[in-house]
C-alpha cells in the first residue's frame, strides 16, 4: 500500500467534491475526507445512497456534507452550469476534485461492442470529468492549493483485450490529466494526478472479475492513504503524475 500517515485534520476548511460517492471507493474517499476535517460534496445519481453518507459523516461529528445528486450519463451543460453555481453560492470556493465516478461497460470484442454501450461508458467516464472540470475550474483557481485527482486503470496505460469501452476512457483520462497538468503548471495552484486504485473490494471489480475471490482484494478504505495524500497539501509539489494505490 502507498505509505502515508495523514496528520489530524490534514483538510481542515477544505471543500472537496467527491463524483459517484455513493458507494465503494467514492463512499470511502467521502467519509475519509471528511474524518480529515473536510466539508464533502457528494455528488452521484442515487439520492438514496448519498443520503445514507451523508447520515455516516454527521454520526461521525465531521463537519457537515452537502448531497449534489447527478446523473451524468444525462448530465447537459445547464447542468454544470448549476451545479457551478451551486457550489460557488454555498461554500465560495473550491480546494478539491475527486473523479472516482465511472462504469463497466462491457467486456467484449471491440469488434462486437454495442454502440449504445460504448456511447454510455465513454460519456460517464470521459466527457463527464471533462465537462465537470471545465465548469468548477474558475472555483479551484480561486483555492489556495486546489487538487484535481482522476481516477485512472490498469487497462489505460496498457491495452488489454475486451476491455472496451472501458480502457479507452481510462486511456483518455490519463491523458487528460497529463494535458491538464501541463497547461496549469507555473500559471494555478490547481494541480492534476491519477489514482489507479488497483485490484480492490468493489461492486465494479465483482463484475468485471465473476471468478475472483473478493476476499483477496483490499477494502476502499485501505487504500485511502493515497487519497488523502494527493487532497492534501503534503502533495502540492505533485503535478502531471499516475501514483498506485497499493504500491
Amino acid at each position: 500500500m502507498f505509505n502515508y500517515s495523514a496528520p489530524a485534520q490534514l483538510l481542515k476548511d477544505k471543500t472537496i467534491l467527491v463524483t459517484g460517492a455513493g458507494d465503494g471507493i467514492g463512499r470511502a474517499a467521502a467519509i475519509t475526507y471528511a474524518q480529515a476535517g473536510a466539508t464533502v460534496i457528494l455528488l452521484g445519481k442515487t439520492v438514496q445512497k448519498l443520503e445514507s453518507v451523508y447520515d455516516e459523516i454527521e454520526a461521525l461529528g465531521a463537519p457537515k456534507a452537502a448531497i449534489l445528486p447527478l446523473n451524468l450519463e444525462s448530465a447537459t451543460e445547464q447542468n454544470y452550469i448549476e451545479m457551478t453555481n451551486i457550489i460557488d453560492a454555498e461554500f465560495g470556493v473550491l480546494d478539491g476534485l475527486l473523479h472516482n465516478a465511472s462504469i463497466l461497460g462491457m467486456r467484449t470484442p471491440l469488434e462486437n461492442y454495442d454502440l449504445v454501450t460504448w456511447e454510455q461508458v465513454m460519456r460517464v467516464n470521459a466527457s463527464a470529468p471533462f465537462y465537470m472540470t471545465q465548469a468548477l475550474l474558475p472555483l479551484l483557481h480561486l483555492s489556495s492549493c486546489a487538487s484535481i485527482v482522476f481516477t485512472s486503470s490498469s487497462v489505460g496505460v496498457k491495452g488489454k483485450a475486451y476491455w472496451g469501452a472501458y480502457g479507452v476512457s481510462k486511456f483518455a483520462i490519463q491523458g487528460m490529466m497529463e494535458i491538464l497538468a501541463d497547461e496549469l503548471e507555473n500559471t494555478s495552484n490547481v494541480r492534476s494526478n491519477c489514482i489507479n486504485p488497483g485490484a480492490t473490494r468493489t461492486a465494479m471489480r465483482a463484475a468485471a472479475y465473476p471468478g475472483e475471490q473478493p476476499e483477496s482484494n483490499p477494502t476502499p478504505e485501505q487504500i485511502m492513504p493515497l487519497y488523502l495524500y494527493l487532497m492534501g497539501e503534503d502533495s502540492a509539489a505533485e503535478n502531471g503524475r499516475t501514483f498506485n494505490a497499493q504500491d
